[in-house]
């Protein structure tokens, strides 16, 4: 993700000026000379990250996943130090306008006698699962009022009507799938969304840091890309 960041940034006249991983994160006695950080790494790091640049007053945009039990300490720090934060699951613009459909469907079909299922498949090297955008997915039908809760299965398992059965599949060279499925004795209903490569990934989040820049809070690609309660 940084390599294709750095390489799209020209379009977005964004200039990389400073370079961290995971062999040399960012510290605290760092240079840090910049308007907008990215971070794409680890889940402790990124608690790390967040932790520095908003002591610093440095906006930054955040899609590691794997950190949102520490989201309170993390919303804290960002409003009390007045920097910027923006977080999400997946920064495409395409997988967040098919969160958008998913809980409008999953408004629409509530009480209707529809079960639904989830499946996520992502590259081998992908550390958590289910995917940060799974989980986003989930909290949007469960916010419908339909199930109660979430649970990691395969197929073979049996999973409660109260919960929301994902499956999680690692499989090299897939980016990204997320199906979802409601199914009822008459009839079935399936979306999905397909990333083909990373690079949707890289602009949406080249976008938020545009878009970060000069603001103090915490805020999503809902924000961004003014979406509205789809319950609404």
């Amino acid at each position: 993700m940084g390599k294709m960041l750095e390489a799209l940034s020209h379009e977005y006249e964004i200039e990389v000026t400073e370079r961290y991983d995971s062999a040399s994160p960012l510290k605290n006695d760092s240079p840090l000379q910049v308007d907008v950080a990215i971070d794409f790494t680890e889940p402790q790091l990124a608690l790390s990250h967040i932790d520095i640049c908003s002591s610093r007053g440095i906006a930054l945009v955040v899609g590691t996943t794997g950190w949102y039990n520490d989201f309170a300490r993390v919303e804290d720090w960002v409003k009390q130090r007045r920097s910027g934060l923006f977080y999400a699951t997946n920064f495409s613009i395409g997988v967040n306008v098919f969160f958008q459909m998913n809980e409008a469907l999953a408004t629409w079909l509530k009480g209707k006698g529809y079960q639904a299922s989830m499946r996520e498949i992502h590259h081998t090297a992908k550390k958590d699962a289910p995917s940060g955008t799974a989980l986003t997915l989930a909290q949007g039908i469960i916010q419908a009022g339909e199930y109660t809760q979430w649970a990691l299965s395969d197929s073979s398992d049996t999973i409660p009507d109260s919960t929301l059965s994902i499956e999680a599949e690692r499989r090299d060279p897939v980016p990204g799938t997320h199906s979802i499925e409601w199914n009822s004795s008459i009839d079935s209903i399936r979306i999905e969304h397909v990333a083909h490569s990373r690079e949707g990934f890289a602009r949406g989040a080249l976008v938020a840091a545009q878009w970060l820049f000069g603001k103090s809070g915490v805020f999503t690609m809902r924000d961004m890309l003014n979406f509205t309660d789809s319950n609404s």
